[in-house]
Parts: C-alpha cells; sequence; structure tokens
C-alpha cells in the first residue's frame, strides 16, 4: 500500500458525498413517488376531470399537464444520473457531462392557466416545483467548482465540506407529499 506524501491532501469529492447523503435518497424517493402519482392521476381521475372542462380550461388543462410531465422527465433524469454515481455505475464528472442534456432551467408557468386547473393538477404542479427548486439547490452544490481565489493553504478541507454541506440543507426543506 502506497501512502501519500505529508503535503498531499486526499481530495473527497463533495459531490459524490453529497449524491451518497440521505437528503439525496430521500429526494430520489420524493421525486419518484411524485413521478408515478402524476402519470396515475393523468391517466386516471385526471382525463375524467379534464373531460368535465370548458373548452379553454381543458385547453389550459393540456397545456399544463404537457408541462408538467416534461419537467418530471426532466427531473427524474436528473435523479436516475446522481443515483448512477451513488451507485458507482458512474462518476460525478461522467454525470455531469451528461447532465447538460437535462434541463433544469425555471419552469415557465402561466398564472391564467393555473387558476382554471382542477385542484388535483395545481396540487402536482406546486410539488414539481418545490421538487425543481430543491434538485436545482442540489445541482448547483454538486457541481460547484471550488474558487481558487478562496482556498487558503491553512484551509482545513473537511471543514470547507462539512461548511458547504451545511449551506446546502440548512434552506428550508418543503414537503413533497
Amino acid at each position: 500500500m502506497s501512502e501519500l506524501p505529508a503535503n498531499d491532501v486526499a481530495t473527497v469529492s463533495f459531490g459524490e458525498r453529497l449524491a451518497n447523503s440521505q437528503a439525496f435518497s430521500k429526494l430520489f424517493r420524493d421525486g419518484m413517488t411524485l413521478v408515478e402519482e402524476t402519470a396515475t392521476y393523468l391517466d386516471g381521475p385526471g382525463r375524467l376531470e379534464s373531460k368535465k372542462l370548458d373548452r379553454n380550461a381543458a385547453l389550459a388543462y393540456a397545456t399544463e399537464s404537457m408541462r408538467l410531465t416534461t419537467r418530471l422527465m426532466q427531473l427524474a433524469s436528473w435523479l436516475l444520473l446522481h443515483r448512477a454515481v451513488k451507485e458507482g455505475e458512474m462518476s460525478l464528472a461522467q454525470a455531469n457531462k451528461e447532465k447538460a442534456k437535462v434541463k433544469l432551467t425555471a419552469a415557465d408557468n402561466d398564472d391564467n392557466n393555473y387558476k382554471v386547473l382542477p385542484e388535483k393538477l395545481r396540487h402536482l404542479i406546486d410539488r414539481c416545483r418545490h421538487l425543481h427548486g430543491a434538485i436545482r439547490r442540489l445541482d448547483l452544490t454538486m457541481h460547484a467548482k471550488p474558487d481558487p481565489a478562496q482556498i487558503r493553504p491553512d484551509d482545513n478541507p473537511v471543514e470547507r465540506q462539512l461548511g458547504l454541506l451545511k449551506a446546502a440543507f440548512e434552506r428550508e426543506q418543503p414537503e413533497y407529499g
């Protein structure tokens, strides 16, 4: 077994550690549950509710359900990529390259459409917005590049990692269910 020279520091990948955290596991479960609940609703009760809507509300329903489905598929893709990191199937660097295909940009909203939607669909949209925000914050934290100008030689890498973790999870944690 080779030893590191005294002046070398073994780098701990903050992003990979975060992908292995309990918080990520909960986010993954909540996200996949939301995908399933949304699909069940849209294929069942939502389909029946949409048939009872007037023409304009039905158009809003179709538009917003499509937006919701697209947004959830993007979020599920991000979650699955990072689960692969957690399970050692790919590195965080590989996931970072692949995640470029996943759009985590701010969701476009139409408040006029939202107002005429059935309550259950509005609830699913709200949960998706919360999940989207949590994933965006986690993504920014996991894939942040350290600023070399802010790293001092006397900095403790463990303290820096703990500070990043604390910052990532101090924000209000919304409920998804």
